[in-house]
Parts: C-alpha cells; sequence; structure tokens
C-alpha cells in the first residue's frame, strides 16, 4: 500500500520537514526479471497554500520506501501537502498542520 509519513515543525521561522513515501519503486531491470511493468515515484511536490516550498523529479534511482528531508521559510499553524505521483499515475497525498 501507497502512503505517506510526514513530519513538519517550525523553529525560529525555518521549517524542517522530514517524510518516508511508501513505495516498492519498481525499476526497469527488477521489473523485467518479475514479468511485472516498471513502476516509481517520479514527481514530488510540497506546498504551503498555493506556494510550492519543495519540488523533485525522480526516475528509478531511489531507494524503495525513500526519506526525504528539506527545510523551507514558515511558521508554525500552516498546513503543509505533500504529494507524490508515480508511472502508473497514481498519486498520494498528505497534509500535516506545521507544529
Amino acid at each position: 500500500m501507497s502512503s505517506i509519513k510526514l513530519k513538519a515543525k517550525a523553529k525560529d521561522g525555518v521549517v524542517k520537514v522530514k517524510s518516508k513515501l511508501k513505495h516498492a519503486m519498481t525499476t526497469y531491470a527488477s521489473a523485467k526479471k518479475k514479468g511485472i511493468e516498471a513502476n516509481f515515484i517520479t514527481h514530488v511536490i510540497a506546498k504551503v497554500g498555493d506556494k510550492v516550498v519543495y519540488e523533485l523529479s525522480s526516475s528509478q534511482f531511489i531507494s524503495q520506501d525513500p526519506i526525504l528531508k528539506f527545510k523551507f521559510y514558515g511558521k508554525k499553524g500552516e498546513v503543509l501537502e505533500l504529494a507524490w505521483t508515480d508511472m502508473s499515475g497514481e498519486m498520494v497525498k498528505e497534509s500535516k498542520k506545521i507544529k
């Protein structure tokens, strides 16, 4: 099952984010061996309101269940939304209030 675990904490105007993206991240090589389609996360985006605070385009070379850490300027009480999309078109979103 695909999901996102998300933590966001503000201190002195800087928000530190740590997230775990639950995904099998099947590469082309391993998919060929198993006789299935390759499927991995291709795009990750984080927003506060309409403002993009983090964006990532990825490939098959990221590990299974990747952990992302990043920082941005923000404040306590804002809502951070993190979303990823994979090759199959599946999109998973998670929102968390910044502590």
